[in-house]
Formats: C-alpha cells, structure tokens, sequence
C-alpha cells in the first residue's frame, strides 16, 4: 500500500509530461490550416511553428526560479495553468499576433515541466524504484506525442476549424492535471533544505520508505548542514564540474541523435524518400507508436539494467539505423518501405536509450542544493540544441541531401558511445545523497 503512494504521485506529476508531449507534436497536423487562415508567408509561418519552441527555451532557462522559491508542487500547478490558458487561447485566437502568445505561454509551460517534474519525482522516489518513476515522464511524453498524432488523424477532416479542435482539446488532460495536483504532497528534500520544515517532510518519507524513512531523514538533514557549513558556490564552479559536464554532454548528444528532426519533420523525411502524403501520415503514426513501446520497455528495464547499459545498447543501435537510413538515401535505393523501417529501428534504440535515460540521469547527478539549477541548465542546453537542429534540418536536407545529414546524426552517435564507455558514471540503486558524494569534487 505504501509503495502505491509514490507510483500514484508519480503518475499525477508525470501527466504534465503528456502535456509536454502532446502541446509539443500536435502543431504538426495544424500548421499547414493555421498558415492558410491568416495567410502567413514562409517567415510568419516558420515563427507560428517555432514560437512554442522559443517558448521553452525561456521556460527551462527560468524553471528552477519558481522550482526552489515556491516549491516543487506550487510550480506544477504553474505549469497546469500555462498548458490550460494556451490550449484555450489557441483555440479561440481570431489574431495571429494572440495565436503565438498562447502558443509562446504553452511553450513555457512545456520548459518548467521538463525541470520540475523531473526533480520532484526523483526526490520522492526510493532508490530502489527512483530511473523507472522518472521515466514515467518520458513515457508520457512519447504517449501524449502519439495522441497528438492520433488525434490531429480523427479530427483533421472536421472542416475549416478543425485546427481549432485539435489545439483546443488540451483543455481536457489540462483540466485533469490541475484538479490532481492537490493530492500529491510536497518534495520532502524541498521542504527540509528550503524551508526546515521537517516534521511535515519526515510523514512524507514515512510513507515513501515506511522502513528506512528515519535514516534517509537524517541524511537529507546533514546533506542541508554540510551545504549551511560550506560557503556557497555557483553552479558554475569547480565543485560541480562533473556533474555540469555530464548534463551538458547528455543533453547535447540527445538532440544531435536527430530525433527532434524527424518529430518534426518525419512526413518530410518520407516524402523525400518518395512515400505518398497518405503512407508519409500513416508511417509519422507507426513512429509514435514504436516509440511508446519502447519507451514502456525501457521503463522495465532501467532500475534492472542501469542507466548506462541502456545507453550502451542504444548508441550501437543508433550508429547502425541511422548508417542504414543514409546508405538508403546516398543510393536512393528506397525499395518501398524500407526507409520507414529504418526510421523505426532508429526509434526503438532511442526511446529504449536517450529517450528513457536522460531525465533520470539529470535529475539524479545534481546535489540537493542546487539539484533545480542543474537540471535548468540541462533542460535549456537540450531545448537549445532542439531548436538549433529545427531550425537547420529543412536547410541542410536540402542543400546537403539525406545522406549526408543522417551520417553526421551517426557520427554524433559514435561519439555519444565514447563518452557513455568513458565518462558516464551508473547511478542505479543509489541514493541522491551516495550519488552525489561519488560524483562531486569535496
């Protein structure tokens, strides 16, 4: 029963990745009727796509603002508010100008979620159970993606508004995440190195660890001591060298995999490999669906395996599905579907590897005082870096052809698979406070 608490907690923050991911792909079905409503041309297009976009690099720059000053759980219920008003106010625009400032607040909802619901899930989960609750969030990332697919396919033909619809039925999970907010407590580790109010964190730790609540307590509190002993550094500094390395590095090597380009753009990549509009829609489905089975697979397996043996096993896969897709396209020997086979293939290794992993691995490698800020710095290098292979996938597709820039995504896996054998450290089975005195320089 105790351990039913944390999974049913867990399960309510990570709702917001579902907000994430549906706010995130759901465009996708809607651009092409936004842009011939308002009668955009390319640039005033390109902003309406990329707005929610800029939106989450500002979310994720300020994430750990209201993360650390207001709480775990006050800033989730931010995050409800900003998905609920820009699905409403997306859906009802008749101004462009108010279409992209919805769009924009969506986007910020979307970058403080991909701070705070990461912390707030590692600091209440267990040891034992900690990479595959985390992973909850990515899970339902993938989930609400492949909603949005589904949903953007049944409502597309409702008629000249159906844009509308598909922005606009947000509202519902949104108003789902708002009303459950209240039911989970408040991060215990929060609660004792932000506001020393112990007591109220000790029952929320009672009901986390029933028998080694009274130990991780105490270690929590000493954590706190020896952060007050010790002046404080920036996040910038010596003392957390490694830990910025790693989340930087992470977060990096998740975007220059390529798989923003192909959420993105994956009817684009099948056109070009010569698959008709209706099988390019239905093949952009089939990816949504092998990347939430993956990522369910891998959620079985992280706490089993370890955060490093899935990166392992996904960079080879990563290396040999994305040499295949540019092979195809060098050749242009495409052989009907081949070229979507490949493209799942991709999928499978990412959502079982990076897809699965890189939330838990940041939200775990940061010490507690300045575990939100880590994982802001993380969460902006990977929208960052979103945003830079967005912009610049359209160009260099077409300037350099499909072969050329599927190989540089492989050659980044290559080295993605160098840095995973070489610099990172497992932190499966082990309490933040272990994990942060084997990873930060004393």
């Amino acid at each position: 029963m105790k351990k039913n608490f944390v999974i049913a907690w867990s399960l309510v923050v990570a709702l917001g990745g579902f907000l994430f991911g549906f706010d995130t792909a759901v465009i996708s079905g809607a651009e092409k009727a936004i842009q011939n409503y308002w009668g955009l041309n390319v640039f005033e297009h390109g902003l309406t796509v990329s707005i929610a976009l800029i939106g989450t690099v500002l979310g994720a720059l300020i994430g750990a603002i209201p993360s650390d000053n207001f709480g775990r759980k006050n800033t989730l219920y931010l995050i409800a508010i900003c998905y609920l008003l820009s699905a409403l106010g997306t859906a009802l625009a008749q101004d462009w100008a108010v279409f992209l400032s919805f769009r924009f607040l969506g986007g910020i909802g979307v970058g403080i979620s991909s701070v705070a619901a990461p912390i707030y899930i590692s600091e209440i989960s267990p040891a034992h159970s900690r990479g595959r609750l985390v992973a909850l969030f990515q899970f339902n990332i993938v989930l609400g993606i492949l909603i949005s697919y589904l949903s953007n396919y049944l409502i597309g033909n409702s008629g000249e508004s159906s844009w509308r619809w598909m922005l606009g039925i947000q509202v519902v999970p949104s108003l789902i995440y708002l009303c459950l907010i209240p039911l989970v407590p408040e991060s215990p580790r929060w609660l004792i190195l932000q506001r020393n109010r112990i007591s109220e964190a000790k029952e929320v730790l009672r009901k986390v660890s029933p028998i080694n609540f009274e130990k991780e307590l105490e270690d929590i509190i000493q954590s706190g001591q020896h952060q007050k002993e010790q002046a404080k550094e920036p996040l910038l500094s010596r003392k957390y060298k490694r830990p910025v390395l790693l989340a930087i590095l992470f977060a990096v090597f998740n975007q220059v995999s390529g798989i923003n380009a192909i959420i993105y753009y994956a009817p684009r990549i099948f056109e070009m490999a010569g698959l008709g509009a209706h099988t390019s829609l239905l093949s952009t489905i089939g990816i949504g669906l092998v990347n939430f089975t993956f990522t369910l697979i891998a959620i079985g397996f992280i706490d089993r395996f370890g955060r490093r043996k899935l990166m392992l096993i996904g960079s080879f896969g990563l290396i040999i599905s994305l040499a295949l897709v540019s092979y195809t396209f060098y050749t242009g020997n495409f052989n009907g579907l081949l070229i979507t086979f490949y493209l799942m293939l991709y999928i499978a290794f990412f959502a079982f590897s990076q897809g699965a992993v890189i939330w838990v691995f940041i939200s775990e490698i940061f010490p507690n005082e300045v575990r939100a800020k880590g994982q802001t710095l993380g969460s902006f290098t990977h929208w960052i870096m979103a945003a830079i292979i967005a912009f610049s996938f359209p160009y260099f597709a077409e300037e350099l052809g499909g072969g050329t820039t599927f190989l540089f995504f492989c050659i980044m896996m290559i080295i993605q698979l160098l840095f995973v054998w070489k610099l990172m450290p497992e932190t499966k089975g082990k309490s933040l406070e272990q994990i942060e005195h084997n990873i930060i320089v004393h």
